[in-house]
Order: structure tokens, then sequence, then C-alpha cells
């Protein structure tokens, strides 16, 4: 589900903008302004919420823990909520896929295009053993962000800093806290892996914006010809979410290549002697092998095309062998041609999904498609895993196919053995193999079989550690293997941390989170597997992290924990929003009039008495669902700490919100959208009368709200029901048929499948819309499925037919809201709308009463 800023992002090699700059091509700042109410005198600047509504909203977040490597320190970044509009605001460009800030070279947006992701406003350091907690100091002005790389040795940690003319290399101290600039190095982030650390721990290897590279390509003053795309009768379909910024022209080449090029480089850590390696060119993704010797580069070059992203372009794939930095020896191991015409869902064909072998100084495994990447083709195997080892002079050999679609390798600590995963997206089903590499004619030991939308009894990720070279493997102890999960059951998620035998494949329980709190595994201590960290939180405490030491083995139900465990508070960070305490919530299960087991949680505003019936807001997100055993498993937690932001935020204002209602579509992933319409009436109707039923809700005064596949799931219960008084849809998709090759898990083209794209679509049902709807949308949001136009032509049909709405268009805003201003506006609006047409809405009478 879409959210305002994740974990994911901040760790997943995203980088902030913060810096402004001069364009070619650059976006100029929107001169839309929402459309004026009656009445309305506030139709040009940003608006803001009520002070208390704001006090809250501005108040920082938690940090975000990162645990070292050797597992004794903890890296507490505190994210910066919210940027300026002035820096979301800095020109880019649209380059294949990526948005490039030109002056220096710092991507604009996360990776996906969804959001911009805001700077690191400070780091703290905590030594897991003393507790104590250092600083680290950064000059005024600094915007340090992700990717943020602890060294294996956990002595350091590497990350950059978005300059106004740069994006520099920075080094943190693990035991004092003090960072330092590496002079002279200007990164290029552009394809992420842009800083790493070599297996000696000592050195880190970069991408680097070349020397002396000049201006870039200058725009013509007049074109200099048409833009020019041809088929040659080929099938040719593109899926919706591979469209994202393409090329248009010969222009749009010569720039991407400019800022794609990058200079490697292996920079000394402790004195920042840079060393180059190779010539620039495209660097798409670099890899050390584990002997330090070797690298895996991949590299872009042309053709390019027009109607997919630069992760589909023609691409060498080699293996550099950096001994002698002055004498790099060059191995092929795979040309990639342009892949544009991969099937919706599919996997291109030829060598994909490179990777070392953690048991082997430097051997590549790899996959490749054996039913032509189309997952329509019915065939024994759809894939083949392959070896090649070092110096890659002899061929590569196949050591497993797989039924299904391969899901990567995660290599066995200590062993040639690994966890083999494959996926069936027909069947939302998924397995996984104990894989030996070094005996490919032995069958595979089937570990785990279950349905991907499995949440009870999902047994968990395996727990990893670094290795002193730095690569990350599944942690052993002696025969059994750590996995830690996040626990969902019937009364909502209890994390917990399992060991299992992979001879037995017996698993105890060493740790659950108590039935009053949320407390989640972290990371073991050291080489003691007995204690622990966790980060706890509860509806009243702010999330802290803990030390937590197993005892002695009890007696326990079936689920729980085998061990008592004790535990003693590491940080201690205080409650930003003691006021949000007020607010109460609990988890409410009840059942779809099929008899589908159904679940939200329920926030009460501060003061609430029980028995008062009180404006409601529903908040969802449908998901699809092969099988109805699994749509019905309630996520989630009621024992978190509750933080609001976006439209919780109106709790303080008096609504009662019905969150994260559960809306499955259940069907046939084939064709599930079939009865896509009935199925949201059908949830949506289940959600809204226990509500009603509790006491809470006035079903008279209740309504909608949802972004992106919730905004158009939004916008077709205002069509389609009479459950709702008003609407707010944020950047949302309501004509599928602008998205003709697939949306969400719809697979079918508009051609396929055309009464389907329709009825989906609230587009065509513009001339029935009466309830009142306010659309929001960023003015440059990068999701294909969701531009900005799609927003703009529903409420031209909504008005041409007589509707009620709203349009409002946040400048310079991509898929998630990111600015400050962009934030507070769209609070604002939500309770200026639903304060309108919800509370103080007149009762309905006749037909239009529920």
């Amino acid at each position: 589900m879409p959210v305002r800023k994740t974990v994911m992002c901040l760790l997943a090699g995203a980088l902030v903008v913060c810096a402004t700059s001069v364009s070619i091509r650059a976006q100029s700042s929107s001169t839309l302004s929402a459309p004026a109410a009656p009445g309305d005198q506030s139709v040009s600047g940003y608006n803001q919420p009520p002070k208390n509504i704001l006090d809250v909203m501005l108040a920082p977040s938690p940090p975000e823990p990162v645990a070292s490597p050797t597992e004794d320190t903890i890296l507490l970044a505190f994210v910066q909520d919210y940027p300026s509009i002035a820096r979301v605001a800095t020109p880019f460009l649209r380059l294949a896929g990526v948005r490039v800030e030109p002056r220096n070279h710092s991507k604009h947006d996360t990776p996906g295009g969804y959001g911009i992701t805001p700077c690191i406003r400070s780091f703290d350091l905590v030594h897991v053993r003393g507790h104590a907690q250092i600083h680290v100091a950064l000059p005024a002005g600094a915007c340090p962000s992700t990717p943020l790389r602890w060294s294996a040795d956990g002595k350091q940690f590497a990350f950059v800093n978005i300059a106004t003319d740069s994006v520099e290399l920075w080094i943190g101290d693990a035991w004092t806290g003090k960072a330092r600039q590496v002079t002279g190095v200007r990164l290029n982030p552009m394809f992420d892996d842009v800083l790493q650390w070599m297996p000696d721990q000592k050195t880190l290897l970069v991408k680097l914006v070349p020397e002396g590279m000049g201006a870039p390509p200058p725009e013509p003053v007049a074109p200099i010809g048409p833009s020019i795309q041809e088929t040659g009768g080929q099938k040719g379909q593109s899926s919706t979410y591979e469209t994202r910024d393409t090329l248009g022209n010969k222009h749009d080449e010569d720039v991407f290549d400019y800022f794609a090029r990058s200079q490697l480089a292996l920079v000394n850590a402790a004195d920042g002697a840079i060393t180059p390696l190779g010539k620039p060119a495209n660097y798409e993704s670099l890899a050390p092998a584990p002997d330090g010797q070797r690298i895996l580069v991949t590299t872009i070059h042309r053709p390019y095309s027009y109607v997919t992203t630069y992760d589909r372009f023609p691409k060498e794939v080699e293996v550099w062998d950096v001994s002698e930095s002055s004498n790099i020896r060059v191995q092929s191991i795979a040309s990639l041609p342009l892949a544009d015409r991969v099937p919706i869902n599919g996997v291109p064909l030829g060598p994909r999904d490179f990777s070392w072998s953690a048991a082997e100084p430097a051997t590549l495994t790899w996959a490749e498609a054996l039913d032509g990447g189309d997952w329509n083709v019915q065939v024994p195997s759809r894939d083949k895993i392959m070896l090649q080892k070092a110096p890659f002079s002899s061929p590569a050999v196949e050591v497993a196919r797989t039924e299904q679609r391969y899901g990567g390798l995660d290599w066995i600590e200590g062993s040639s053995t690994a966890l083999l995963t494959e996926y069936d997206l027909n069947r939302h089903w998924m397995r996984t193999f104990l894989l030996d590499v070094d005996h490919p004619g032995q069958k595979s030991r089937l570990i785990w079989d279950l349905s991907m939308d499995e949440r009870y009894k999902n047994p968990g990720d395996p727990v990893h550690r670094r290795l002193a070279n730095g690569e990350r493997v599944v942690r052993v102890d002696g025969d059994s293997i750590y996995l830690s999960g996040s626990g969902s059951s019937p009364d909502g998620d209890r994390p917990f941390l399992d060991r299992l035998n992979l001879t037995t494949l017996k698993s105890e329980r060493l740790f659950r989170s108590d039935k009053t709190c949320y407390e989640r595994f972290l990371s073991f201590t050291g080489p003691d597997t007995r204690t622990f960290v966790t980060w706890h939180q509860s509806p009243s405490d702010p999330p802290n992290a803990f030390a937590r030491t197993i005892g002695q083995s009890v007696q326990a139900p079936a689920g729980e924990a085998s061990f008592a465990s004790t535990s003693v508070a590491i940080t201690h960070i205080p409650d930003p929003t003691p006021e949000v305490r007020a607010i109460k919530k609990r988890l409410v299960k009840y059942k779809r009039a099929d008899g589908l087991d159904l679940s939200f949680t329920l926030y009460t505003p501060p003061g609430y008495q029980e028995g008062t019936r009180v404006p409601a807001i529903l908040y969802a997100y449908p998901l699809d669902y092969a099988d109805p055993s699994t749509a019905g498993q309630v996520t989630g937690s009621e024992e978190t700490f509750t933080q609001l932001r976006n439209y919780r935020l109106l709790l303080l204002a008096g609504y009662a919100i019905i969150d994260n209602a559960a809306f499955p579509i259940v069907g046939d992933p084939k064709k599930a959208y079939d009865t896509y319409l009935e199925q949201l009436v059908a949830d949506a109707k289940a959600a809204v009368d226990e509500a009603v039923r509790l006491g809470v809700a006035d079903p008279d005064r209740i309504g909608v709200t949802g972004h992106s596949h919730g905004a158009l799931m939004t916008v077709n219960l205002v069509a389609h029901s009479d459950l709702f008084r008003a609407g707010v849809a944020t950047s949302g998709s309501y004509n599928k048929t602008l998205t003709p090759f697939g949306f969400q898990n719809e697979r079918r083209s508009v051609w396929e499948a055309p009464d389907v794209y329709m009825k989906v679509s609230p587009f065509f049902s513009a001339d029935k819309l009466k309830t009142p709807i306010l659309l929001m949308h960023g003015a440059e949001d990068a999701n294909p499925g969701t531009i900005t136009l799609q927003s703009v032509k529903l409420y031209e049909a909504i008005r041409g037919n007589g509707g009620t709405a709203r349009l409002v268009l946040l400048p310079h805003e991509p898929h998630l809201y990111t600015a400050l201003e962009s934030n507070e506006q769209e609070v604002y609006e939500m309770l200026r709308w639903f304060d309108k047409y919800v509370k103080n809405a007149p009762p309905r009478t006749g037909a239009a009463g529920r």
C-alpha cells in the first residue's frame, strides 16, 4: 500500500532533493490553482489547517534504526518529514525512468518515482553495550541521505550529502560520531549503486561525475527533426509501469548519455585517495566479488527505446579483474539486447538477476527464462539457474530448474547451499527449496510451500549477518537458521523470532511480542544469540530500542514463545505529541455479506464518549487475492504508537477514522477484476455497517478517501453506492483505457477485456456521479498509471455533467506529496471538504437516505 514515507525508501538508495538549479528542459512552476468554491477567498497561495492540527503535523517523527553489521551499534536516522516547496520545485530532467537535477547530478525522485525523499535531518549513534548515545555533528544546511552503507567491521559508515552543486561522499566514525567529507569526490547516483564497500572494508567503490564533461547538450532552438518510432508487425506490449518519463527524440538520447556517464573509482576511506577504474561509460550496476579482485559491471548502451525505461535498454555484462588498477582485464559474460517487447508481468529473454555466490571467491549465478519470459506459456520449467566460476573461460553450467518463476538465491553461511525461491503469479503461490550448487543433480529439498498472500502461517524472513568481506548470508547456528516475521494472527500482528532446524524442519519460538505492545526483532547483539535488540512501541510509548535476553524454557501455548525473556531500554526517545495519546484505537473484525472475514482499525477522536455517534471517514486500499482463505486474514496492529499524518489528522477535528479497512478483491488472478466493482461495494458496505453497529459512526455522516488505487476505489464508491456523503481521491487513475496494457494485477489488455476496463473506470459513470468529490493530484506525477491528466479529465467530466467536484493540483509534486506546503494544503482541503459535505451536511431524506 502506498504510504507517505517508508523505511524501504530510506534504505533502498533513494536520494534527496535539496538544491536549486537551472536546467535544459526544466519543469517550470505550475500556474494551475484550485477552482474556487462559492465564497472561497483562498484562491491563490497555500493554505494551512487549524493550529491544533498543524502543531501535531509539524512534530518530528521517531527515528529509523539501522543496526551495524557487528551488531554493537545502532544508527538512528531522524528523517525530515517535509522539505520545503522550494526544494521540491528544483528543476529536473526526465530521462528514461529517472528524474535528474542537472546542476548537481542528484536524483530528484525516489525509486519508482513515487516521491521525493527528504533529507535525514540528523544522525545519532547508540552503543548497545553501555547505551551511550552520540550525536553525529554535521555542518549547517547539510542534507545527508541514502544510500547509507556500514562497513562490515562496524567501524565506519558512508553516506551521501546532497550539496548545491554536487553529491558528496561522507564517512562517519562509529565510535566517536565524527563525520568528514571526502574531498574531490562528486558522485553520480543516477542508476544507484553509487557507493559500496569493497571486501577489504578499507576502500569504497563509487561512481563519479567524469572530469572535464563540459556543458550538457544544449536544447535545439528549433527542432532538428521529427520523433520517429516504427513497429514491424511483432507484438510488443509494454506494461503500463515501464513507460515512465521515456525518451522522446535524439536530443533526449544525447542528454541521457551525458548524465548517465560515470567514472568508476576506488576511494581509500583513510586518506581519500582516488583511483580511477576504466573509462567513463553508462554504468548501471556494480557488484564486487567476495575475493575483492573482481567487479561485476553492467553497462547501458544504444540503441535506446522511446517506449520503455532504461532498465530495458541494451546492456553489456562484464567481470572486471581490478587486482591491477592500471591493467584491468575484462571478461564478457552477456550481451543483452533491447528488451522493449517483454510480456506484461513477464521477464526479458537471456541471462538476468546476476549475483555472486557467497560461498566462493568469484562465482556468478543467474537465471534464464525457458518459457519465452511469458507466464501465459505452459512449460515444465519456467527458468534455469546457471553458474560460472572464475576465470570465466569455461562455459556456464546449469545447476537447477524452477517449475515457476525464479525469485532469487539466499546463501547460507559457511556452505555451498542457498535458499532458492520461486513464485507463481497465476496462483499467488511461492515455494522455497534448499539448493546445494555443488551437487546440481541432487534434488532440492522443499522448505516452504504457501500462498504469497498467507499471513498467519508465514514463516518469516531469514536473519542475516555480514561476513568480514561484506557478503550478506543467512545466519546459522549449528543446523539451524533464525527467522523473523510480523506474526499476523486473528488478533493482529505480533512479531516473532524463531529458530528453524534445517535437518528436521522443526522450529522453536524464541520470542513473540506481548499482546500489549508491538515489538519487533532488530538484530542480535553479537555472536551470542541469547541476546538481541528489539524496536518496541505501544499506543502510549514511542518506538525505542530494547536489549532482550532469552532465559529458561517454559511451557507455552502453541504460537507463543517457548522461553522466558527479560528486557532493558537502550534508547529513551520522548513522545513528540503527548496530546495524541487521548486518541483511542481498536481492532474491529466483521464479515462481508458472503461470509468473508474482514477487519479495520477504528480510531476515535480525543474526548470521545462511548455510544456517541460522530462523523467518520473510511480509508482503504484494495488488494487482490487468489484465495478467500487468505483474503480475510488480519494484518496490522492496534498496539503501535499512534502517529497522525494525512487523513488521520482529521481525528483532531472530531472525526472517527475507519482505517485500513480490508478491501479484498478475490478471484482467479487472470480475471479477478471481472467482479471488482461488486466486491468493492460489498467491502465498503460491510465496513460501514460495522462502524454504525458499534455506535461510533453516524450513518448519515460518513466520508471516504483513498490514494492511488485507493482513489479509484473512492470515486467508484461515491459513483456506485449511497454509503458516503462525500469523497476525497488523491492521485488516482479513473479511466483505465488510458493504461491499455494492464493495471494493478490485471494482465489483460483493454482489447482482451474491454468491458472490464470500462466497468472499473468511473470516468464513464461521470454522468451518475452526484456525490461531492474532491480530486487532488501532484502536477508532476511520475507514475504512468496515474498521470495528472486522469484527475483533470475526470473533473471536466463531472463538471460537464452537473456534478459537485473540486480539483486541486499541487505544483511540482510527484505521486506521493512531499513538500510541507503541499501536505498542509492537502489536510486543509480534506478538512474543508469533509466539514462542508459530511460533518455539517443536512440529513438525507427519501430515496437518498440509507
